[in-house]
């Protein structure tokens, strides 16, 4: 069964740091476009970041630029968000989805465009609250 688990949520104060976990069961993560979307009620979703497992690339969304990091560890078939000076404005509910890495996917990466992309899998989500 193909599935993808976040983890490592919880509650932290602001200045913070935390890391969460995007594990994937039942397929190679390798070769993967993923993306870390976080999402609060009533609003659309932000997608915060999102790395390529083919070559290490990665982008991130203005917002979280320079506190956040995305990197893979293929070895255990994980991506990993590391969140640092973590603020209020970052408390939503976080989640991670990923498709297989296309040229296409890289064009959409680069455009920022990733809320627009269909992707094959998506994980449950795990809560980040930040406390002030």
């Amino acid at each position: 069964e193909v599935q993808l688990q976040a983890s490592g949520g919880g509650l932290v104060q602001a200045g913070g740091s935390l890391r969460l976990s995007c594990a994937a069961s039942g397929f190679i993560f390798e070769n993967h476009a993923v993306v870390w979307f976080r999402q609060t009620p009533g609003k659309e979703r932000e997608g915060v970041g999102t790395i390529s497992t083919r070559d290490g690339t990665t982008y991130y969304a203005d917002s979280v630029k320079g506190r956040f990091t995305i990197y893979s560890d293929n070895a255990k078939n994980t991506v990993y968000l590391q969140m640092n000076s973590l603020k209020s404005e970052d408390t939503a509910t976080y989640y991670c989805v990923a498709s297989p890495w296309s040229y296409r996917w890289q064009v959409v990466a680069r455009g920022g465009l990733w809320s627009a992309y269909e992707y094959d899998y998506r994980g449950q989500g795990t809560q980040v609250t930040v406390s002030s």
